[in-house]
């Protein structure tokens, strides 16, 4: 009752005018960078980060939920109609969506993946709604060796599971951290990493780091592969309805998407590529028309877009009750919650009730806008595939520019910015992961300070770290991460060899 209490005041903080015409933005602004390829919610919400310094937290929070969440619908769109995902999570989407289209079944395509995301969405906003206050309960169990323990888990899982390769994951990590640690040692008073510039004596600004890699950089990277394909919009023909045997095919495959995407966007090594991936080969596993597979299946779209918006809300249960992000775009709202000085974690609902569960509730209403934004107006969202590419891109580098010198007027944010941004492309062209060097900047300090309180507790005793089982048992889950991708190529290998 205390849950749904919650959830109550939640809403009146959220139908408030001025929040409402927020949440409306968002689902509008993130539909649409959805649409366009390449763009993501990532790219857009580090861009608009600097507005942390002048709008109040709620409404910048559901502003970018809103984004987060209407990038998730429209993406379906690009993959479905251009053959082209915006991200990661939309490939499985496009094997059977762009299939459905080219043979005249755009308009199905199209309203299976937003009825399917909505009713995955709002699945996983109640399980955020009622998942969260567990978590928070077990969490306050956690000692600062735990924590630690904790942070190292979600080092190694989100590391790992990005990218390519582990080592790169890591090696990306590794700059985030050393990133974190530029600046004044707030227990030594020492200077680190400085290089002698007083600018850097505060550290360096988190949104200078996500604007310069998720904008600048991503930009270059786009503008790099822009010259390298053409593609064409299949036009939408026929209803936008579906049909009886549609409906029927349909349903089932949102619920099981959206029962696969949210547990597995909840996790450290969460994330949307997994659950999406997964609930595809189940679709195709369960079929009663498996032959469709491959030419245009309606499970194929429905279960993987419902199981890529479910794992949305999943992702926000660790970064709200252990302060953790396992995306890049939970990596950034993230950051911003340190642009308003507001630690996520255990007590983030106790500080901060009216944020959270304002947020939470304002994920109900934007789920509603979404539904009806995607499918009356898809004939708007098809048109907006059709503005060229490189026109985007200086506007999106004159945004970061402004956005990040209004921050401190500082020249040295500026190179910074730029310099990152170049670093971004580089990571890009060489198949490094981004995500980790927001989440070793922003964790890595934390994770030091609670290595050192529970030094301190202990003193000086770093068995503390193994004594203490849930920090152990952490430790080993680690370990294991790390350890399982390569153990199991070997076991793969071994077996291909003896075969």
């Amino acid at each position: 009752m205390e849950t749904l209490a919650a959830l109550g005041q939640g809403f009146l903080v959220a139908l408030q005018p001025t929040n409402l015409l927020w949440g409306f933005l968002g689902v509008t602004l993130g539909t649409f960078v959805g649409v366009l390829p390449g763009l993501g919610p990532a790219l857009t919400i580090a861009l608009l980060l600097p507005i942390t310094y002048t709008v109040e937290a709620t409404a910048a929070f559901i502003l970018f939920a809103g984004i987060y969440y209407g990038a998730m619908y429209g993406g379906s769109t690009t993959s479905i109609l251009l053959n082209t995902p915006g991200e990661s999570a939309t490939i499985v989407t496009a094997l059977e969506g762009h299939r459905m289209a080219l043979s005249g079944r755009g308009g199905p395509a199209l309203a299976t993946a937003a009825i399917g995301s909505f009713v995955a969405g709002t699945i996983g906003t109640i399980g955020l709604t009622f998942l969260a206050p567990t978590v928070v309960e077990l969490a306050l169990a956690f000692g600062p060796a735990d924590y630690f323990s904790l942070m190292i888990l979600a080092f190694v899982t989100v590391s790992a599971t990005l990218g390519s390769r582990p080592l790169r994951g890591l090696a990306a990590l590794a700059f985030g951290i050393w990133l974190g640690l530029v600046g004044v040692d707030l227990q030594t008073g020492q200077a680190r990493f400085t290089f002698g510039l007083l600018e850097l004596l505060d550290g360096i600004n988190v949104i200078v780091v996500c604007v310069g890699l998720f904008a600048v950089g991503e930009t270059l990277w786009l503008a790099h592969r822009a010259s390298l394909r053409e593609a064409s919009v299949v036009p939408v023909r026929g209803s936008l309805w579906l049909s009886r045997e549609d409906w029927r095919r349909s349903w089932p495959a949102w619920l099981r998407g959206a029962l696969i995407g949210f547990p597995i966007g909840a996790l450290p090594a969460g994330g949307a590529e997994v659950p999406t991936f997964l609930s595809y080969w189940l679709e195709r596993r369960l079929a009663r028309r498996p032959e469709e597979f491959g030419k245009g299946a309606i499970e194929g779209v429905a279960g993987p877009e419902a199981a890529n918006n479910a794992s949305a809300a999943g992702v926000l249960v660790p970064m709200l009750t252990l302060g953790l992000p396992t995306s890049a775009t939970a990596a950034i709202v993230l950051s911003a919650f340190q642009s308003y000085g507001i630690n996520p974690g255990p007590l983030l609902m106790e500080t901060q009730p009216q944020l959270v569960w304002g947020l939470i509730a304002s994920l109900y209403i934007g789920n509603l806008l979404l539904l009806a934004l995607n499918l009356p107006l898809v004939g708007i969202w098809v048109r907006v595939l059709s503005i060229p590419q490189p026109l985007l891109y200086p506007g999106i580098l004159v945004f970061a520019t402004v956005g990040t010198y209004g921050i401190s007027q500082s020249p040295i944010d500026l190179l910074l910015l730029y310099a990152i941004g170049l670093v971004g492309f580089l990571m890009r062209l060489f198949d490094v992961p981004t995500a980790p060097v927001v989440i070793g900047m922003i964790l890595g300090p934390l994770a030091e300070q609670e290595l050192r309180r529970a030094l301190t507790i202990s003193q000086g005793d770093p068995t503390v770290l193994l004594t203490r089982p849930l920090s152990a048992t952490l430790l080993a889950l680690a370990v294991l991460a790390l350890l399982a991708p390569v153990l199991w190529r070997r076991l793969v290998r071994r077996n291909l060899a003896g075969g």
